[in-house]
């Protein structure tokens, strides 16, 4: 699509890489080892919101991690993530908001990845947000404001980004 503004293009903002596990401990570490490998970046614990005693799980407790990449990293790590899925991706996958999320069964699928047998096999979520440039005012600290409907990006604007800038299928 063509845009008469430059303002007007859509960009990745960013691509959150998650693993959950569901509990601390050896397998959690594995997960941040194996995050540090794929991403070059130090995983941030994600940790659990409320208590469910049924699968032994307090307040607080580490249950995952996950990468925040932007720039030239997310392009590159998303590129990787579609070959993963071969290039296609669901309808279903993307928001209103021109967000969209899918995920890895197993991180051996991503290009240039080999078998760790000290790690095992771990699966992963990734998440991409996609917004204008002009996006800053909604989150700056100073005099922030809301984002007029007109320039928030439409699900149907985000699958033609996605399908023009990566060559990716969207079923």
């Amino acid at each position: 699509m063509k845009y008469v503004n430059q303002m007007q293009k859509p960009r990745i903002a960013k691509v959150i890489v998650n693993i959950g596990i569901g509990k601390s401990g050896e397998e959690l570490v594995k997960a941040e080892k194996l995050l540090t490998m794929l991403t070059t970046r130090k995983p941030v614990r994600t940790t659990s919101k409320c208590r469910i005693q049924t699968w032994s799980l307090r307040k607080g407790d580490s249950v995952g991690c996950k990468v925040t990449l932007r720039d030239k990293d997310a392009e590159d790590f998303l590129k990787r993530g579609f070959y993963a899925k071969d290039d296609i991706i669901k309808k279903r996958n993307f928001d209103n908001r021109g967000n969209f999320a899918f995920g890895i069964h197993e991180y051996i699928d991503i290009q240039g990845v080999k078998y760790e047998p000290d790690i095992g096999i771990f699966g992963m979520d990734i998440a991409v947000c996609i917004e204008r440039p002009g996006y800053r005012v909604k989150r700056r600290r100073i005099k922030n404001s809301r984002i007029p409907e007109k320039n928030t990006i439409t699900k149907d604007e985000a699958i033609e980004f996605i399908t023009e800038k990566f060559n990716v299928t969207v079923e």
